[in-house]
């Protein structure tokens, strides 16, 4: 056995790209010459499974069993030859190997089809400007859900491809239905994991194995993990952490859950690993230990050394990708809503800007929590260095900030420096839709490579985001999304419902917000999300205040986060889940846009009280405001071409600067007096993206002045200097 430490994501998380947490981890360990491996099984399993001999096998399995099956499976197992004989293919060009088989799979006689491609949405309407190799995507995608339709019915009834078992993790305020699961026999995918893992184990034989537990979806399968780890290696010990634990097993009291685990860690993994590592090879003792749950005599026994600190953002190292299988990820497009079909297309490195939220103060959210509550960001050049790194690593220039809302000022500096390394990347993130996303500011971010932003909406209600403390108003998400759009960055908002004492009359006017939103352009893409009251946030920490009651005051031996509410002065929130969501569909179809709101519920709702042109005018009403005197000013486009022109008019002769600017699509020609001309190619090169140093609206004020120059604003605010931010010249 060497001292090294294995890192795992169990199955089911993204087929498209690896989760970090194992990567994030790896970067520390090497900082600290701990040798480590990592392997994403849920990549491992599905490769293995959706194979020639994957699928032979799994046919041959349900011929064996027989049995009754639906009409659906009976088709699918009737076809299963085709099935077998074009799995492979479908797979390679999924992972980007084969993409001219895209022709092949659009004929729609290629492929095998049962019940999945009865729910086609309008091909037409999806891909018509974006081409053979999405659409095909998307039905290679359907034929991948009927098998998984295939494997649910007849071997595993807990199959997911993003995630597996959830409904036995989610809320499970006891184990004792996990438990039981646990005590039968393997399930088919049991079986896939166990083999790989046993492989992987004897290979590498390490001193602990470190399980990654992102989502209820990856629960059981850890658990499986480490009940085979236990039970063939007893000497490996066996550590748990990541979202999950962070989240719902804050109370844990139930011991038989180290039967399956040694160690549980909470929040923040390097510290705790660093020193659970330091013990298991006799260098620490157990009251070293920092976050971490293990059995002592029987008992679920916490120890957190509070005098070892967590490590900062800049001493944790750059998140290592390698042992990872990259040519392997599949990219598949389940659903065609725009951001939704970013998750699962396309690979992705994923970051973080910053560590916990700049805001904090969201009362549906987690906020008590370390990994939300202490913030502290990255200085963007050692962002930029680590982006570098890994694009080396990995051969890939895509970026997912996974913020949980990146900061407008460190976004501003990211994309400075990416300008400045003339980085080509493409880059999206989570943010707040503040005011601080001017145009220019939005501007800047497409020129550095950002492609959407998502943010919460929320409820599209003044009163109720004021309860949220969201610290935005509906009109200014409006302008800010407006100014995305025009910029041509792609804009996704995470809207909810089911608020504490939201009224059935808020919930029809948020959606008429929503309509008017996406009528006026400015909004791409949405989902609905019902409310959810947590234990670590304002409402679940104090119902009372928002008007709502905990069903029980009980606190379960395993997991305890999402909590049942009564809300007795709200709507029946769930009721207009359905309507809500058809009409968002619709929404992003472009179509029913001036439908009345009632068409989409069956039951009466009340009508809007929202003025039918309330977005517009708060988008009229966003005059463009004097940029301050403190403002950067930023020129990213390139040096003007400077001639003196002689112009005559009746006899009348004078000489004007003609400056043309070029940029990739077209150019503009500018006429100003000499002096001005001069004077505008000289800042222009002052403020350029390139110089180390950045120059305020007062410095060039004041330079121009110094020039011997009148009346600034005049000329700075006025058509044609105004004009030039479509090439680069920006107010920041």
């Amino acid at each position: 056995m060497s001292a090294s430490v294995f890192l795992i994501t169990p199955p089911f998380t993204q087929l498209n790209t690896p989760y970090p947490a194992t990567a994030y981890l790896k970067g520390f360990l090497n900082t600290r010459n701990i040798p480590a491996f990592q392997a994403d099984l849920g990549i491992e399993v599905t490769v293995a499974l959706f194979s020639k001999n994957g699928l032979q096998a799994l046919f041959d399995r349900i011929t064996q069993r027989g049995g009754e099956f639906s009409e659906n499976i009976s088709r699918i197992i009737a076809l299963q030859e085709d099935y077998i004989h074009t799995i492979d293919e479908v797979i390679r060009f999924l992972q980007g190997h084969n993409p001219t088989l895209a022709h092949r799979i659009c004929k729609r006689d290629f492929l095998p089809e049962a019940a999945r491609f009865a729910q086609l949405e309008d091909l037409g309407w999806a891909f018509g400007s974006m081409g053979t190799q999405d659409k095909a995507k998307h039905l290679a995608t359907m034929y991948l859900e009927d098998l998984s339709d295939l494997i649910m019915e007849c071997v595993d009834e807990h199959f997911g491809f993003s995630r597996y078992a959830e409904k036995l993790a989610r809320s499970a305020n006891s184990f004792d239905e996990l438990y039981n699961a646990l005590q039968q026999p393997y399930t088919y995918i049991d079986e896939i994991l166990i083999r790989i893992l046993s492989e992987r184990i004897a290979t590498l034989q390490p001193a602990m194995v470190a399980i990654s537990v992102p989502f209820p979806g990856n629960l059981y399968t850890s658990l499986r993990c480490g009940q085979w780890i236990k039970k063939n290696y007893p000497d490996v010990k066996v550590a748990m952490g990541g979202g999950f634990a962070n989240t719902e097993l804050r109370s844990l009291t139930d011991a038989r859950v180290f039967e399956f685990y040694d160690f549980i860690t909470l929040d923040d993994g390097e510290a705790p690993i660093e020193n659970l590592y330091g013990y298991i090879t006799g260098a620490k003792t157990q009251q070293e230990l920092k976050r971490t749950f293990m059995l002592v005599n029987g008992e679920v026994t916490y120890f957190n050394n509070q005098s070892c600190a967590d490590y900062k953002q800049g001493q944790v190292g750059t998140p290592d990708y390698s042992d990872f299988l990259l040519d392997q990820y599949i990219s598949a497009i389940e659903v065609v809503n725009p951001m939704h079909r970013m998750w699962s297309d396309g690979r992705w490195n994923k970051l973080t800007m910053a560590h916990g939220c700049y805001w904090g103060k969201c009362t549906f959210c987690d906020i008590s929590l370390d990994y939300i509550r202490l913030y502290e960001p990255i200085a963007a050049s050692l962002l930029v260095d680590r982006m570098e790194e890994i694009i080396r690593q990995t051969g890939e220039t895509g970026f997912h900030f996974v913020d949980e809302a990146a900061p407008p000022a460190l976004m501003r500096a990211l994309a400075l420096e990416i300008i400045r390394r003339k980085l080509t990347v493409s880059w999206w993130t989570n943010i707040r839709f503040e005011k601080s996303f001017t145009r220019d500011l939005c501007l800047l971010l497409k020129a550095s490579g950002c492609i959407a932003v998502s943010g919460g909406l929320e409820v599209a209600s003044d009163r109720l985001l004021e309860l949220i403390q969201k610290g935005i108003t509906v009109a200014q998400v409006a302008q800010v999304n407006r100014n995305f759009t025009e910029a041509g960055i792609m804009v996704h908002a995470y809207l909810m419902f089911g608020f504490p004492t939201q009224t059935a009359q808020e919930t029809i006017d948020s959606l008429e917000m929503v309509r008017q939103m996406f009528k006026a352009g400015i909004l791409q893409s949405a989902f609905w999300h019902l409310f959810t009251m947590t234990a670590h946030s304002p409402v679940g920490l104090d119902p009372a205040k928002y008007k709502v009651r905990k069903e029980t005051e009980a606190i379960g031996a395993f997991a305890n986060n999402d909590i049942m509410h009564v809300d007795e002065t709200g709507a029946d929130h769930e009721s207009f889940s359905f309507g809500l969501k058809k009409s968002l569909f619709n929404y992003m179809h472009g179509i029913c846009l001036d439908d009345p709101l009632q068409k989409w519920f069956e039951f009466k709702v009340p009508k809007t009280k929202i003025a039918p042109d309330y977005i517009v005018n708060a988008l009229v009403e966003d005059k463009l405001a004097s940029a301050k005197p403190t403002a950067k000013i930023v020129w990213l486009g390139k040096k003007p071409a400077l001639q003196t022109v002689t112009k005559s008019k009746k006899g009348n002769t004078w000489e004007v600067a003609s400056l043309t600017f070029q940029n990739r699509k077209e150019k503009i020609n500018i006429s100003v007096e000499p002096q001005q001309g001069q004077w505008l190619a000289d800042i222009l090169e002052k403020v350029s993206v390139d110089q180390p140093k950045t120059l305020t609206l007062q410095e060039v004020k004041e330079s121009y002045a110094a020039a011997g120059l009148e009346d600034f604003e005049l000329f700075w605010d006025n058509k044609p200097v105004n004009n030039l931010y479509k090439f680069g010249l920006l107010n920041l």
